[in-house]
């Protein structure tokens, strides 16, 4: 789905440290919520830990999304950012088939995770938690998937400032009040949080439709997270999708992570240009 164009300026619809407050989807998205609870649950992919989870008070997990083997220029840009930082790197990577995992990921990684290429980046997530929860129980868990390029500026400081125990970077009220999950946080991962969030990060099920991974995993993970948990973005939009809409005023504000769509498939949003500049200046190959 191409998310709408925000329904005001970017500059008015953005707002920070907000705390997450449930809202109803409309009438046409429950009904698909619906049909997707009917059919959009299958087997999730299989997986196979290729290097194992070590204790560590802080992990990342980076999501790489490889159908044709071989890591671009800008996942090693991702993965030496990371690697400058306090946290440990588990690399959940999507390929064909074990022998396709590229074996420098397995270098630049601490820890190694391949799984098949289908169930979308919640089948990795899921993954995850459980592999953090058991090796690693009560670290400081962030996630992000390949969508994204970046971090262009130290998280650190803006995870240890949030007072929430699940931090999304952006979050948008498009179909219902929701943390975008491109990037995350989550704070003592144990197996507490893993059955707290087994609804939307079940295990042995996955989607494989982006229709499905959006009503039943995306816009309900705050919602669901919020049962057991406090839950909140660095940024919220009223209108439009926030990571698209007004991804050069975050940028402007210090926001660590750029949607690599916005250089080809919503180029539109904003101004490519300047975008293409800002990655020039900050050395990224892109």
């Amino acid at each position: 789905m191409r998310p709408a164009p925000a329904e005001t300026g970017p500059a008015s619809a953005l707002r920070r440290n907000w705390t997450f407050t449930p809202s109803e989807p409309p009438l046409g998205g429950r009904l698909s919520r619906l049909k997707s609870r009917l059919t959009g649950w299958k087997t999730a992919p299989p997986h196979q830990m290729l290097r194992p989870v070590a204790p560590a008070p802080l992990w990342a997990c980076y999501f790489v999304y490889l159908p044709e083997g071989g890591l671009t220029p800008a996942h090693l840009f991702t993965l030496a950012r990371l690697r400058t930082g306090p946290r440990k790197i588990l690399a959940v990577c999507a390929a064909p088939s074990v022998e396709a995992v590229p074996a420098e990921l397995n270098e630049l990684a601490d820890a190694l995770i391949w799984k098949g290429l289908s169930g979308y980046d919640f089948s990795a997530y899921a993954i995850a938690l459980r592999a953090i929860a058991a090796a690693s129980p009560g670290a400081d868990l962030l996630v992000l998937n390949d969508s994204v390029l970046g971090p262009f500026a130290n998280v650190e400081p803006m995870l240890s400032e949030a007072p929430w125990a699940l931090t999304g970077f952006t979050a948008s009220a498009m179909f219902e009040n929701h943390i975008q999950s491109y990037a995350f946080a989550l704070r003592g991962v144990t197996a507490a949080t893993v059955a707290a969030l087994a609804e939307v990060l079940p295990e042995g099920r996955a989607c494989d439709r982006y229709r499905d991974v959006v009503n039943l995993q995306e816009t309900r993970f705050a919602r669901v997270a919020a049962g057991s948990m406090s839950v909140g973005a660095l940024f919220h939009a009223e209108g439009g999708d926030p990571s698209l809409d007004a991804a050069q005023q975050l940028l402007e504000q210090g926001f660590p992570f750029l949607k690599r769509s916005l250089l080809g498939r919503y180029a539109d949003h904003q101004d490519e240009a300047a975008l293409r500049a800002f990655l020039e200046a900050r050395g990224h190959p892109l």
